[in-house]
């Protein structure tokens, strides 16, 4: 039967290809870490690595590695089962205190990840006389969560309170039982921090609650590293927040929720990718136990990052490159062609600096850039001789 197809797949294939838009997968021989080996497609030895989400350098930090050895001989390697049935043990009970003492939140519950977490909110909570409002430049996680549920949706443009207020008023009077307002907390792409102390505003104005994303935010962002809900005083203010263990804290896999007391117990007993998926393997949630400790004295390794992502910016914007303003340490380079990002990646590979060229549909249509990511293990050293891989690359382009 597939046989009638094939040709169609392939076709596309080609057509993804020709377009510049084909997303190879390099093979790396070692942990993740500032540097890496790669093995496959790409530069053979050790390269500079400035696209992970490894912020803080924990994916291969040695207290994590301990721990998580530690917990393979005292809780096994995985659950075989969901939480409701026997999945459950006291390490996971023990991480979703944590992270609810350390986001300043009333209950947490564990996911698989957070594609899953996203996936598993809106649908519990929201029904048809219920609506969504979400910035347009949102995850796709939360995009696809959204469409499991019944709610009618409103989309807001990126950022913008004036849209937010047009659509919230639009839901009131549309009669809107509930009100959910989603953004991420930091835009993944662009790395642009949502406004969320204007956010709440109009939320709470408008009788509406506030869910973040704050994947990429959580350890790093705010002054103890709680995010984006710290770092613009509304902690209290934000009744849902979604998150990884697999970026910052970590790097491994895992996701949660973290929300008022009522919200977790609902989402305990009608979310679906909770109760029909495995447990979280305990061998990752006492290592996120692990981290969290780090995280509480992680002040220097914070100031790390921020002063390399400031050296990246200042650098790049001197010689000419065109990047999209902020302070994150998402740091995209703005290119336009697909192609040409896709090349200038390659080139940087054979000059050591592993980098990756994003284009559509991951990026709108000619917004094609490279996302540089930097890390609290990077060197200063190693950001200066990344910039200087991105000059000769563009030398040599031209």
């Amino acid at each position: 039967m597939f046989d009638s197809v094939r040709d169609d797949i392939a076709a596309t294939l080609d057509e993804i290809r020709a377009a510049g838009l084909h997303k190879p997968e390099r093979v790396i021989g070692t942990p993740q870490s500032a540097t890496v080996g790669v093995t496959a497609g790409g530069r053979p030895g050790d390269v500079l690595n400035f696209c992970a989400n490894n912020y803080l350098g924990l994916a291969d930090h040695p207290e994590v590695i301990a721990a998580a050895h530690e917990a393979l001989d005292r809780w096994g390697y995985g659950m075989a089962s969901v939480r409701f049935i026997c999945g459950t043990q006291e390490v996971h009970k023990e991480l979703e205190g944590r992270l609810s003492s350390f986001l300043g939140q009333e209950d947490t519950i564990l996911y698989s990840s957070c594609f899953d977490a996203n996936g598993g909110v809106f649908e519990t909570l929201l029904g048809a006389e219920d609506a969504v409002i979400s910035d347009a430049l949102n995850h796709a996680s939360i995009i696809d969560g959204i469409r499991l549920s019944k709610a009618r949706r409103f989309r807001y443009a990126n950022r913008d309170m004036a849209d937010l207020e047009k659509q919230l008023k639009e839901a009131t009077e549309g009669g809107a039982r509930r009100k959910l307002v989603v953004t991420d907390g930091v835009f993944s792409m662009d790395g642009y921090v949502a406004p969320l102390a204007d956010i709440c505003d109009l939320a709470e104005r408008y009788d509406a609650m506030v869910m973040v994303d704050d994947s990429h935010a959580v350890g790093f962002v705010g002054p103890g590293g709680r995010g984006t809900p710290e770092l613009h005083g509304v902690m209290d203010r934000v009744d849902i927040i979604t998150g990884t263990l697999g970026k910052a804290l970590g790097g491994a896999s895992g996701g949660y929720v973290a929300a008022r007391a009522e919200i977790v117990a609902l989402l305990r007993q009608r979310s679906r990718p909770y109760l029909f998926s495995n447990t979280l393997a305990p061998v990752i949630a006492a290592a996120s136990l692990k981290v969290i400790d780090l995280l509480e004295s992680a002040g220097e390794l914070r100031e790390q990052l921020a002063a390399n992502t400031a050296l990246f910016r200042s650098r790049m914007t001197e010689e000419g490159f065109d990047l999209l303003p902020g302070d994150h340490a998402i740091a995209p380079v703005m290119i336009g062609d697909a192609a040409v990002a896709g090349r200038m990646a390659e080139l940087l590979l054979e000059r050591g600096v592993y980098v990756i060229g994003f284009s559509y549909p991951v990026v709108p249509q000619g917004q094609a850039r490279i996302r540089v990511q930097l890390s609290a293990a990077h060197s200063t050293e190693d950001v200066n001789r990344a910039v200087d891989a991105f000059v000769a690359v563009r030398g040599e382009l031209a």
